[in-house]
């Protein structure tokens, strides 16, 4: 019987491990990937997504953190 995996990543997550999976691309590609060291890879992969999000978090605004908390956009707040 198969193993099932179920899976509720939030989307900050999904957007690194996404990430983890191109980097872990990219080592495959230059054939650095073996049986034996796949392991070490992915966690080096996923260490190195996370420091890019991190960083690009410190250095990128989004729209909604430029505002003052009292000005937060909120849907139909108009209306």
């Amino acid at each position: 019987m198969t193993k099932h995996s179920y899976l509720q990543l939030q989307h900050s997550e999904s957007v690194v491990a996404q990430m983890a999976a191109t980097i872990f691309a990219g080592y495959i590609q230059c054939g650095r990937v073996d049986d034996e060291n796949e392991k070490d890879f992915l966690k080096k992969a996923l260490k190195n997504a996370i420091r890019l999000a991190e960083y690009t978090d410190k250095i990128v605004k989004s729209d909604t953190e430029w505002l003052p908390e009292e000005e937060e956009l909120t849907p139909f707040k108009n209306l």
